[in-house]
């Protein structure tokens, strides 16, 4: 067995999309109708089939998981994020961990938690 994507709750598929494309250099591959696959094994799904399938509710910036990007020339995505068209909710600016590593927290348009972090290895 092994996982084949991520799939995170959204909005708006559009607005999504462009964050991601723009951000983080993500292609659509494959638009079913409120199902969006990207490339890196990202999946947009909106909010009304999720809660639909579920019948749950989503809760954004629950903060139990993130999506994790390693960025080497995180200074660069740094201005890319203050550049951004719409304004950038952050959980923590750049930081430097103890152990040399850089990493930057905030959240996308619809409170999924995105971490970036500099390559370990």
């Amino acid at each position: 067995m092994k996982l084949k994507n991520i799939l995170i709750v959204v909005n708006d598929m559009k607005r999504s999309i462009a964050f991601y494309q723009e951000l983080f250099g993500l292609h659509v591959i494959l638009d079913q109708d409120g199902n969006v696959i990207m490339t890196e094994g990202l999946v947009l799904q909106d909010r009304a089939i999720w809660e639909n399938f579920t019948k749950g509710t989503v809760i954004p910036k629950n903060n139990c998981s993130e999506l994790y990007f390693e960025e080497p020339n995180i200074e660069a995505f740094v201005k890319k994020l203050e550049n951004y068209q719409e304004p950038i909710e952050y959980v923590n600016q750049l930081t430097k961990h103890s152990w040399g590593q850089k990493v930057i927290r905030f959240y996308d348009p619809d409170g999924n938690l995105i971490e970036v972090g500099t390559p370990m290895g």
